[in-house]
């Protein structure tokens, strides 16, 4: 049974099935979750930065995204303040969902990762 305070982020939008099956996988657990809904309103720039130096832009950065395409981002070669600043302006850009508890972060779904964390 997780800590009572324990509380999960989650960035991501309803429509898209890897977000859901993550706040599933905490609900189930019956664990805390702040849903960010990023079709509402956009992951600060700070937080988007605390996933980039941990994993890469190129990692949180979904380049098979529809909205990628639309914008025409295909031979885009910017540095990483750049894409951080698109990101925080374009969220449809981002791999879904971001997952972070405390100091802890995800990209995507991983519930091996996930258990790891409430164990």
């Amino acid at each position: 049974m997780p800590p009572a305070d324990l509380q999960v982020q989650i960035f991501g939008t309803k429509k898209n099935a890897d977000t859901r099956k993550a706040l599933r996988f905490f609900a189930e657990r019956r664990v805390k979750t702040h849903f960010v809904d990023l079709a509402e309103r956009a992951a600060a720039l700070g937080e988007l930065k605390r996933f980039a130096q941990k994993f890469g832009v190129d990692a949180i950065l979904d380049r098979d995204s529809k909205r990628f395409a639309e914008l025409g981002l295909r031979t885009a070669m910017y540095g990483e303040e750049r894409w951080l600043s698109i990101l925080a302006d374009e969220p449809y850009l981002l791999r879904q969902p971001l997952v972070r508890l405390q100091n802890k972060l995800c990209v995507g779904v991983d519930e091996k990762l996930f258990k790891e964390w409430l164990a």
